[in-house]
């Protein structure tokens, strides 16, 4: 046992270790579980692609209605329409990244995953492993050129690391800038949509890892801006992460149904006009709050309310929240992979009867027990 930084003594075993690895295996199943109607951006799409809404673990189907894949840069962040790119530019996708997969960006409705099947998690979320590996590799210490060193050789990967087809616009930015020969670290590229909810899927392995380690809520925010600085250097975004990380580290504390929404409350202050017990009492349908009041696009000023909405008003039943999630559609991988986060670590439902659902979960299982082996050793 290790006394932390905030005078409490870390086990790994206590209830906050516990936490954690809930939290985590509940973040890849909301991730798992959305993938198959990921990007859908009107519900009835989904209804007609799965009779009922999304319940389980799916396959990816061929096609994707709402498929702009062929929009999308290949070269760098961003869409084609804004590529100023020469024709001696390399080309970021097919030749850094994703090398099988370029042929795919080109079809018009061609799914973001395809080839995926049921159970498989995304990108995004694999890189939330490259974090968690980092992290255990250097007994709980994150580093950012390890880090991002790590994040290369994983993107640069043949065959590839990954499953995926899709990279959003951070990834080709950065590796776009990569391929011009800057330094790692210098490789983030500001875009349209670098303010956006899939920024935050790598933040909880680092916030639970510092937390374990006795750091303050204050120490691991500035750990947490070090490391999104890498990859989506935005202002708002970063002071969205710091109330996420304060959002994390009181539910690491352990609350009750009052205490967590109390902090929902607290950590929905940032943004304007929203007021969660007023929203609840006003009994709209989902619908109606997610795809009017807030977009269900990837931007940040309205992924974040959503979630904060979804886990303020389905803290009872988690599962049930994902699944509202997952049916919503828009972004909802991105958004249910921080929805599961907060869920899991109230509860332990979703993650005891839905983890070993997952292809990879033997090898997740054995990265979240590193993680906070690793976190939680004596220093």
């Amino acid at each position: 046992m290790v006394l932390g930084d905030r005078g409490n003594i870390v086990n790994h075993n206590s209830a906050q270790s516990i936490r954690v690895s809930n939290a985590l295996k509940t973040q890849f199943i909301a991730d798992a579980l959305a993938m198959p109607v990921h990007w859908y951006y009107q519900p009835m799409e989904i209804e007609f692609a799965f009779p009922g809404g999304i319940q389980r673990f799916e396959a990816a189907p061929k096609h994707h209605p709402s498929s702009i894949m062929s929009l999308h840069s290949k070269r760098k962040g961003g869409r084609q329409s804004s590529d100023t790119s020469s024709a001696a530019d390399v080309e970021v996708v097919g030749d850094v990244i994703l090398k099988d997969k370029a042929s795919f960006w080109n079809t018009p409705n061609v799914h973001y995953h395809q080839g995926m099947g049921a159970g498989e998690n995304t990108l995004n979320a694999h890189c939330a492993r490259v974090v968690m590996r980092t992290l255990a590799t250097d007994n709980g210490h994150y580093d950012r050129r390890s880090f991002v060193n790590a994040y290369i050789d994983f993107m640069t990967a043949q065959p590839p690391a990954h499953p995926d087809t899709y990279a959003e616009s951070y990834h080709r930015g950065f590796f776009a800038n990569y391929a011009q020969g800057r330094k790692p670290e210098k490789c983030a590229m500001l875009t349209h949509d670098t303010a956006s909810v899939g920024a935050l899927i790598t933040i909880a392995p680092l916030v639970f890892s510092q937390y374990l380690k006795g750091s303050a809520a204050s120490n691991i925010q500035v750990a947490c801006r070090e490391h999104l600085a890498l990859t989506h250097p935005d202002e708002s975004l970063m002071q969205v992460c710091d109330r996420y990380v304060n959002l994390l580290c009181g539910l690491l504390e352990g609350v009750d149904e009052s205490g967590f929404k109390a902090l929902l409350i607290e950590a929905s202050k940032g943004v304007p006009n929203l007021d969660l017990p007023g929203l609840i009492k006003r009994d709209l349908p989902d619908h109606q709050v997610v795809g009017h009041l807030f977009s269900r696009a990837c931007y940040i000023s309205d992924s974040w309310p959503i979630v904060l909405y979804l886990a303020y008003k389905y803290y009872s039943d988690p599962y049930k929240a994902l699944l509202v999630n997952t049916n919503l559609g828009g972004d909802n991988v991105h958004r249910g992979s921080v929805l599961g986060t907060l869920l899991g670590l109230q509860s332990d439902a979703v993650a005891n009867n839905w983890f070993s659902q997952l292809v990879d979960h033997s090898a997740i299982e054995q990265e979240i027990t590193a993680l906070v082996s690793a976190a939680s050793a004596p220093k």
